[in-house]
């Protein structure tokens, strides 16, 4: 015989142990030691060994002449290894069968048994999943906005029973109630979900004609958000129960709305800050002043400084927003733009070459001698002719451009 060690050691139980240890001593040990889930070396040979003692103590017959010859109660023809019951499967009858489904429902994450068999499982309605568009203003301050969900609703004939005017629930005949159906492969089995009442267990005569006896209809229904204060684009709110009724009663999924923020027209959000563009005159930007910007809690004024130019970034701090959850509040940052004045009149176009020919060109300015309290001097006031820059930064560019098209035109040096 493959296995010496006595078949009670085997399984770790007494020599008087009822029916019911032995078996859930096996169950035990089967799972622990099952070559799929155990990684020892030997784990093959142990497994087997559970399973020979489990078939002789599981017998009465078997058993008996077990506890009262030992080995030698055993075929004889089979002493030398081998099956020791003779021919025929090597696993035996009995409930071994029921014994394997429970382990690999077990292992494998199977549903809760009754004697053996698996329970019926309600047929839960599955989730539905929508997108919400909203403002940037309500995004930030929260809002309650009513949807409409297509999906599968409770059937107002029949409160979800499927059943019709004398209807009737009754066993399933093919699963007999268990919802699953076992399919055998020696003495593995395979369980899998009743075609033919979709795992309810059940199935229903003269069901509601109105839901075809599954308790439920397509309906379109208004489902009333509350988007909470900070959301941002997908974001995911969850509202249970909210999404496709179960069948035949059974409850119902979830709802998951998918925020998605639309573009503002003014503003640009990155993470808790804002950004946004602020267009100033050229008078501003050159002499300096004040300014209002627009935040999402009304303008506030603040100082552009002279000589400012297009592409500077103004901090405004605390006026962006506050994230879902978080404690911090961001900043709006706004970017300069020198904004170029358009439509203008004759007048102002001449007021604007002016202007232009005195950048360009040289200005006098008036000189007075020492003596500045005395007539003559005043006479003798001179005009003194002064070079101005006033475009350090085209000044500087066009120099480069100079220099650029000199390196150009001289020979390269050898």
């Amino acid at each position: 015989m493959a296995s010496k060690r006595d078949y009670y050691e085997v399984l770790g139980v007494a020599k008087d142990a009822d029916d019911a240890t032995i078996k859930r001593a096996f169950k035990k040990l089967a799972i622990k030691y099952h070559p799929d889930r155990c990684k020892d070396a030997d784990a093959g040979e142990k497994f087997r060994e559970i399973n020979e003692a489990y078939q002789v103590l599981s017998d009465p017959q078997k058993r008996q002449a077990y506890d009262q010859f030992g080995f030698e109660g055993m075929d004889g023809s089979q002493a030398g290894g081998g099956n020791p019951f003779g021919g025929g499967n090597p696993f035996g009858g009995g409930d071994f069968g029921d014994i394997f489904g429970d382990i690999f429902g077990d292992m494998f994450g199977g549903g809760r048994r009754r004697g053996g068999r698996a329970e019926p499982q309600e047929v839960r309605g599955r989730n539905v999943q929508i997108k919400l568009e909203m403002s940037l203003e309500e995004a930030v301050r929260g809002a309650k906005k009513k949807v409409k969900v297509k999906t599968y609703v409770k059937c107002e004939t029949c409160g979800g029973s499927g059943l019709g005017k004398d209807g009737k629930k009754e066993r399933c005949a093919h699963c007999h109630g268990e919802g699953q159906i076992l399919m055998r492969q020696g003495f593995m089995q395979i369980s899998q979900t009743c075609p033919y009442c979709q795992g309810t267990g059940y199935t229903i005569t003269n069901g509601c004609k109105k839901c075809s006896g599954t308790g439920r209809t397509v309906s379109t229904k208004t489902v009333e958000v509350e988007i909470p204060a900070g959301v941002s684009t997908g974001d995911r709110i969850r509202l249970a129960g909210q999404g496709e009724a179960g069948m035949n009663g059974a409850g119902s999924g979830d709802l998951f709305v998918i925020v998605d923020v639309r573009d503002h027209e003014i503003f640009e959000r990155d993470g808790n800050d804002l950004r946004c563009e602020l267009p100033i005159s050229f008078a501003t930007a050159a002499l300096g002043g004040k300014v209002e910007v627009p935040t999402l809690e009304g303008p506030v004024s603040i100082s552009i400084r002279p000589e400012t130019q297009t592409g500077q970034i103004m901090r405004i701090p605390g006026k962006g927003v506050r994230s879902y959850g978080s404690h911090v509040k961001g900043n709006l940052y706004c970017k300069i733009v020198v904004e170029t004045p358009v439509n203008l009149t004759e007048h102002q176009k001449d007021l604007l070459k002016q202007f232009e020919a005195s950048i360009n060109g040289e200005e006098e300015v008036e000189s007075k001698s020492k003596d500045d309290d005395s007539a003559s001097a005043k006479s003798k006031e001179k005009k003194q002719t002064v070079k101005t820059s006033h475009k350090p930064k085209a000044d500087k560019f066009f120099d480069g451009v100079k220099k650029f098209f000199k390196d150009l035109s001289e020979p390269e040096k050898k």
